[in-house]
């Protein structure tokens, strides 16, 4: 065990050495790397590509049948509103639709008086719908800007645009990223009373985080990435980026305070802390490639990524960090004795590690009831996809999807396609009609009947009659009958992702398990770790469901995107190990150290603490700060793993963990002696 435990320490030692000799170099070659690739991406551009597959489900059939029959390339709709009746503005109409086909890609123009089906019944609304040559990533930006600003001319006319290629020239960014980096600088400003020291973790994040961003968009050319990618992987990245350089600086500073000389500290930093932020990314890495398990072609680009993401910021902590610390060394380990005998680091942990340890059953069930309680919620999570009628309020997708539900009824923008190879489609379409929930059912177009139901694609009655035409309605004709649609593809997403979850978790709950397993030679440990990261998990979902489900906090009520929940699981189980390794390390060198199961936990707890609120803070900002984003898919993101974090950081490692190690004793570092010989080596501490 000795000699392994030398040989890992050695290496991450060697490594903290080379980069402090070769400062100049490691940083040259972060520097190269993040202007090559971010040089390379903006020339080759991005080709995301969501993906929204679902292979062997009802509602892909239905897209794979009518995929021969439709024309290829984007579609967006034009539509108009007059209080005096479109009739009345017919040549204002022409006249926007006659400069609309003069557009660069326009391939055909139907104007809303083209069909009786176009114009609403009281004449007021109507529709045109623009068809262009090509799919909507493949339109170049500004020739979509041209079409947008024809058709929306000044006039007497209300014009509003939908369509996947007006979304993607209407989507503006928020200002997450940089409200969250701002907010993190700040934390750590005043953690270490250094804007010096403070901004060393916020550039190692930078450098891992903007290197990776441009690799996926280069490789956004030969795999299907969503489009989604980017956004999250900037959360994530800076999130455990910032954190992981915290860790390796905040041991580096208690090195320097406990007599090392700087290069000593930085290479002792990179033998303890190194290996705990080596470890805990491989946790994370380990949960985001678990959703490979699921086999949602969708997830697959998003998971690599952004676990490529992870592994960028771990190279970078161990790597560009120590030679950062060595370049500013000087004025680090100045202001880090200036600042040192002006408190006393962790004398208010250690009050609080005694004050839970005294009565441990009482912080407990307070903590247990809190993460309980908030993962009731969960339970009522309705999964969906989102539409325009969740767009922010003044953008013209949003005002479209109103104006059409205005005009046509709520369920227009959603439409379910029955398809049937062997039916009566003529008695289909007579069935429909005469249905409870569907407002019409159009004549048959060939194999499919299109029914518009009386509520919108984001109501549950929706799905529930998705449910009803699949369960009772359509079996009672003879024939065989698929049903597709946007609401038809979630409830086919969820129940997809129900049948193939528990593989998915136990992939990632028992890989972690093993892996805390092997580290602290102990049983109970995982398996603690294991319920308290899937209590911090239902938590996070219950208030998630409860702000974007419920419409608490003024926020609009409807499904939770049908793959957030997922992907929260992966990334928060992930993250909430990094916080158990951080944690349970320092107490396991402390019980190594000493044999005091009691003792371990309050040194931990005193060594850790602040390190743990101050990066989960971070971590809080940084994801939270993504609620400002417009966009309600990234906002769910960035509350579900904002209120896990913040959980997990005060809730969990403050209270539970400190109760449940005190109450199990020595009993926590108990691990069977015939698993202890078969099992490798692997230790966290030197």
């Amino acid at each position: 065990m000795d000699a392994i435990t030398r040989t890992t320490g050695g290496r991450l030692a060697r490594l903290a050495g080379w980069a402090q000799r070769h400062r100049w170099l490691a940083v040259a070659l972060w520097a190269l790397v993040l202007i090559g690739v971010t040089f390379t991406s903006r020339l080759a551009g991005s080709a995301y590509h969501d993906d929204n597959s679902l292979p062997g489900t009802e509602s892909q059939q239905v897209v794979d049948l009518l995929q021969n029959t439709a024309q290829s390339g984007a579609s967006a709709q034009i539509v108009f509103k007059s209080d005096s009746g479109l009739a009345a503005q017919s040549a204002t109409v022409e006249n926007i639709l006659g400069n609309v086909r003069l557009q660069p890609h326009v391939r055909s123009v139907t104007g809303p008086f083209d069909s009786p089906a176009t114009l609403s019944e009281d004449g007021r609304i109507g529709y045109a719908t623009v068809a262009f040559d090509a799919a909507s990533t493949d339109l170049p930006y500004d020739d979509i800007v041209k079409f947008v600003d024809t058709a929306k001319q000044p006039g007497p006319l209300q014009v509003a645009l939908a369509g996947d290629p007006v979304k993607r020239v209407s989507e503006g960014g928020g200002p997450a990223e940089g409200v969250g980096l701002l907010a993190a600088l700040v934390i750590l400003v005043f953690l270490f009373r250094s804007l010096l020291a403070a901004g060393l973790p916020v550039i190692t994040a930078v450098f891992a985080v903007g290197s990776t961003l441009g690799v996926i968009t280069v490789v956004s050319h030969y795999v299907d990435i969503a489009s989604y990618t980017a956004p999250l992987m900037m959360l994530v990245g800076f999130g455990v980026g910032v954190d992981y350089a915290l860790l390796i600086f905040s041991r580096y500073r208690s090195e320097i305070l406990a007599g090392h000389d700087r290069d000593s500290a930085a290479r002792r930093a990179l033998d303890t802390a190194g290996r705990s932020v080596l470890f805990a990314g491989t946790t994370v890495i380990i949960a985001l490639l678990g959703l490979l398990a699921l086999g949602l072609g969708g997830l697959r680009g998003v998971a690599v990524a952004v676990a490529l993401t992870v592994l960028m910021t771990m190279l970078a902590s161990v790597t560009l960090l120590p030679a950062l610390l060595s370049l500013f060394g000087n004025r680090l380990e100045r202001g880090i004795h200036r600042h040192a005998a002006k408190r006393d680091h962790g004398r208010m942990w250690r009050r609080l590690a005694d004050g839970v340890q005294r009565r441990p059953l009482a912080p407990l069930a307070v903590g247990l009831a809190v993460l309980i309680g908030l993962s009731v919620p969960a339970a009522g999570m309705r999964l969906g996809f989102a539409d325009s009628g969740t767009d922010p309020a003044g953008s013209t997708t949003r005002q479209a999807y109103d104006l059409l539900a205005e005009g046509f009824g709520p369920g227009f923008s959603g439409p379910l396609a029955i398809v049937t190879e062997d039916g009566d489609t003529a008695a289909l379409q007579q069935r429909l009609a005469s249905t409870p929930g569907i407002a019409r059912a159009l004549p048959p177009m060939g194999m499919t009947v299109l029914v518009f139901p009386t509520t919108s694609p984001q109501d549950e009655a929706t799905a529930e009659l998705v449910t009803r035409l699949r369960t009772d309605v359509l079996p009672t004709l003879p024939g065989h009958y698929l049903v597709g649609g946007s609401v038809a593809a979630a409830t086919d997403f969820a129940s997809a992702v129900a049948d193939r979850l528990p593989l998915f978790v136990l992939v990632v709950v028992g890989l972690s398990a093993l892996l805390l397993m092997v580290v602290f030679r102990s049983i109970l440990i995982p398996l603690k770790a294991a319920l308290l990261n899937l209590l911090s998990i239902g938590a996070s979902l219950g208030v998630m469901t409860l702000v974007f489900g419920d419409g608490w906090f003024g926020a609009q009520a409807g499904p939770i995107e049908a793959f957030v929940p997922v992907m929260i699981f992966a990334i928060v189980f992930g993250l909430s190990m990094d916080y158990e390794v951080f944690l349970v390390s320092r107490m396991h060198e402390e019980w190594r150290r000493t044999g005091d199961a009691r003792l371990a936990v309050r040194e931990g707890l005193a060594s850790t603490g602040g390190v743990i609120t101050a990066a989960g803070a971070i971590m809080v900002l940084v994801f939270g700060a993504f609620l400002l984003d417009p966009s309600r898919m990234l906002a769910q993101f960035g509350l579900g793993l904002a209120v896990a974090v913040l959980l997990d950081a005060l809730v969990i490692r403050c209270l539970v963990v400190p109760a449940i190690m005190r109450l199990l004793g020595e009993r926590a570092w108990w691990l069977p002696r015939w698993l202890d010989h078969r099992l490798p080596h692997v230790a966290l501490e030197p």
